[in-house]
C-alpha cells in the first residue's frame, strides 16, 4: 500500500475542489453540447476545442475523485495499481493537453497566414489526423514515465507528501538512485513542454505579422478576437506547467508542489470553457441560441 498525505495542507480544499469539480463538468459539457449541436461551430477550431474540453473533463475527474476519499478518508491510503493507473492517466492527459494546444495554434496560422488554402490543409481528415497524433503522443509519453517510475524500489510504509500519485512526487520517495528518472522527466518536460510551447510562440510570431499588415483596425481587431481565447488559454496552461516542472526541485518546497497540482487538476480545467465563452463571440451566440431555443420550447 502507498499512502497518500496532505490533505492537512489546505484545510479547506476539499469543499473548494468538490466546487470547482462540479462546475469543471457542467461548463465543458455545456462547450461539447454546443459545438455538436450549432452547425456554424462545425469548423477546425471548435473540433479542437471539443477535444480540449472532454480531455479537461477526463483529466480533472483522474485526480480530483481520488483525491477527495483522501481529504475525507481517515486512512489515505492507495494501492500500489491504482497509485500506477493514475499516474498512467493523468500524465497521458495532461500531455496531450500540451500538444494539442499546439495543433490549435497551427489551426490559427493556417487560418490566418494562408486563409486561401485553410479548408484543404485543415480538411476533417486532417484534423482527424492530428487529434489521434495528439492523444497517441501523450499516450506514448506516459507510458515511458510511468514505467521507469514505478519500477523505482519503493522501501517499507511510503508517505507520499501530495494529492496524488505523481512521478515527481514517487521519486522522491524512492529508496534507490532517481539520477536517470530525473533526466527522462527533464526530457519529457522538454517534447511536451518546451518544444510545443516553442512552436506556439512561433505560430503566433507569423500570425501577429499578418494581422498587422492588415488594412483595416477593424479587419485586425477582429482577425485577432479569434486568436484571444486560445493565447489566454496557452499562458494559463503552460505557464503553471513550466513554473511547476521545470524548476530547480531544491527551490521546490512539497506545499509549493501541492499547490501546484491543484492549480493544474482544477482550477485551469474549470477556467477553460469560461475562457473560451467569454472571449470568443461565436460560442457566446451559440450559447444564445441554444438557450434561446430552449426556453421558447419550454414555453410550447
Amino acid at each position: 500500500m502507498c499512502p497518500a498525505d496532505g490533505a492537512n495542507a489546505l484545510p479547506t480544499a476539499d469543499t473548494d475542489a468538490v466546487g470547482m469539480y462540479v462546475i469543471t463538468l457542467v461548463g465543458n459539457i455545456v462547450i461539447i453540447v454546443t459545438i455538436r449541436i450549432d452547425p456554424c461551430l462545425d469548423t477546425p477550431m471548435y473540433f479542437f476545442l471539443g477535444n480540449l474540453s472532454f480531455l479537461d473533463i477526463c483529466y480533472t475527474s483522474s485526480v480530483v475523485p481520488q483525491m477527495l476519499v483522501h481529504f475525507l478518508a481517515q486512512h489515505k491510503a492507495i494501492s500500489f495499481s491504482r497509485c500506477t493507473a493514475q499516474l498512467y492517466v493523468s500524465l497521458s492527459l495532461g500531455s496531450i493537453e500540451f500538444i494539442l494546444l499546439a495543433v490549435m495554434a497551427y489551426d490559427r496560422y493556417v487560418a490566418i497566414c494562408n486563409p486561401l488554402h485553410y479548408t484543404v490543409t485543415m480538411s476533417r481528415r486532417v484534423c482527424i489526423q492530428l487529434a489521434v497524433a495528439s492523444w497517441a503522443s501523450g499516450f506514448l509519453n506516459s507510458l515511458v514515465q510511468t514505467t521507469f517510475t514505478m519500477r523505482l524500489p519503493f522501501c517499507g510504509f511510503n508517505i507520499i507528501n501530495h494529492f496524488a500519485c505523481e512521478a515527481v512526487a514517487l521519486i522522491k520517495i524512492a529508496c534507490s538512485n532517481t539520477y536517470v528518472n530525473e533526466i527522462i522527466l527533464m526530457m519529457a518536460s522538454v517534447l511536451i513542454l518546451i518544444i510545443p510551447c516553442s512552436f506556439i510562440i512561433l505560430s503566433y510570431i507569423y500570425i501577429i505579422s499578418s494581422i498587422l499588415r492588415i488594412c483595416s483596425s477593424e479587419g485586425r481587431y477582429k482577425t485577432f478576437s479569434t486568436c484571444t481565447s486560445h493565447i489566454t488559454v496557452v499562458m494559463l496552461c503552460y505557464g503553471t506547467a513550466i513554473f511547476a516542472y521545470m524548476r530547480p526541485r531544491a527551490s521546490v518546497s512539497p506545499n509549493q508542489d501541492k499547490m501546484f497540482s491543484l492549480f493544474y487538476a482544477v482550477v485551469t480545467p474549470m477556467l477553460n470553457p469560461v475562457i473560451y465563452s467569454l472571449r470568443n463571440k461565436e460560442v457566446k451566440e451559440a450559447l444564445a441560441k441554444a438557450m434561446g431555443s430552449g426556453l421558447s420550447s419550454e414555453k410550447r
